[in-house]
């Protein structure tokens, strides 16, 4: 069976809710839509609700995030934070989270002995989390400064060097040892202290900031889990998105793919893309023209490794950087035609990357206007810009 890369387009309006008809009530229910928000870049949480809800409110995701706490904050695929619906959690942790945790662990240890902090690695580390654990007793919030200032076992500093990765500047092994923490799920980003469109965020245990802490599947079980979760929203996709997006083996993903029955298709391109069982009825196209203003790093932009149905791959090298990181995008009925960035005074401007029709240019102006709405004077300052956003000279 092929599957056009029209029909892929449609199901971008209708299971991202990204067109107007087909926008969702609140942040958990976005969030279920794409299986994750992104979170590296804080603002991106709130951002890509924004652009998915009927009404968004900055309030409404600070109420989902801390204080309802249906989504949760958890590193997971390829080393990069995530904001998930908690239901997920089992299978995240179980898989990805497990993954990036052994991976930081090891790198920690062998540091802190390449670095002259200790000479047994995995000591500090297991006596530096057991006093984590034990500061953080009862439901305590503290932030990285607080918990190295209070907690000796935390001391340690990487040396740096003129030419080295972290340049003449030492750096505090702390946040390090707390972003393994995070990882293995054993503390979690609790309330931030800073404002939305920043990261400053207390830590606290997991077992204080749940109700109820589920045990993580199996590996398979939740590669499967998160394989069954991503075919929902993004199929089809090939095994190379998939790969990509769990940050995970292809051995990992051949065997989930077969533990959901998975449905192969052939897409435009002539690879082969997988499907559900029951999923392959192609969808039809909106009723009505639409348009999107998306963050960085938004799971739509970033979702597949083979973009080319809704990115022209000469507009790669404008809208993402040189690591693979999408920066801000517009869209015009399931593809990427700009960026967008804001003014002086934190107006949303649209970038187009080639000229625009009339009936184009006013339907992302209405989204710029929506959007800007939103923020409502805040401007955010982004750490993945692309060349586009940054106004440099194109390629």
């Amino acid at each position: 069976m092929r599957f056009p890369d029209s029909a892929r387009r449609a199901r971008l309006a209708r299971r991202h809710a990204l067109h107007p008809d087909h926008r969702l009530d609140d942040p958990t229910q976005v969030a279920r839509a794409l299986g994750a928000l992104h979170a590296t870049e804080p603002p991106t949480v709130h951002l890509g609700v924004a652009a998915r809800m009927h009404d968004p409110e900055v309030a409404v995701v600070e109420r989902a995030l801390y204080g309802e706490r249906t989504l949760v904050k958890q590193l997971a695929m390829r080393r990069t934070l995530f904001a998930f619906p908690v239901e997920a959690l089992p299978a995240v942790w179980g898989s990805a989270s497990e993954r990036v945790a052994v991976q930081q662990r090891a790198q920690l240890i062998r540091e802190l002995e390449r670095h002259g902090v200790t000479e047994d690695g995995a000591r500090w580390v297991d006596r530096a989390r057991a006093a984590v654990l034990d500061r953080l007793a009862g439901g305590v919030e503290l932030s990285a400064r607080q918990l190295r200032e209070e907690l000796p076992e935390l001391h340690g500093l990487m040396r740096g060097a003129p030419g080295s990765r972290w340049g003449v500047a030492d750096v505090h092994f702390a946040p390090r040892l707390l972003t393994l923490l995070g990882a293995e799920h054993s503390i979690v980003r609790a309330t931030n202290d800073g404002h939305w469109r920043t990261s400053r965020p207390r830590w606290t245990r997991t077992d204080s900031w749940l109700d109820a802490v589920p045990e993580p599947l199996s590996p398979d079980a939740g590669y499967a889990a998160l394989v069954r979760s991503w075919l929902a929203g993004f199929g089809p996709g090939t095994e190379a998105d998939l790969v990509w997006w769990l940050g995970a083996t292809k051995t990992a993903v051949r065997a989930a793919l077969a533990a959901v029955e998975a449905v192969p298709v052939t897409l435009d391109s002539g690879a082969t893309g997988y499907l559900l069982p029951g999923d392959d009825l192609v969808d039809e196209e909106p009723g009505r023209r639409w348009a999107a203003l998306l963050p960085t790093l938004d799971p739509t932009v970033m979702g597949w490794r083979e973009r080319d149905f809704y990115l022209a791959p000469e507009l790669v090298p404008h809208l993402f950087d040189s690591n693979g990181n999408g920066g801000t995008t517009a869209w015009i009925d399931g593809r990427v035609v700009g960026c967008w960035v804001q003014d002086e005074h934190a107006r949303v401007l649209v970038l187009p990357c080639a000229p625009l029709r009339t009936a184009d240019r006013d339907l992302l102006e209405a989204e710029a206007e929506r959007l800007t709405a939103f923020l409502d004077g805040v401007v955010i300052s982004n750490i993945y810009k692309s060349r586009m956003m940054k106004g440099e000279p194109l390629p």
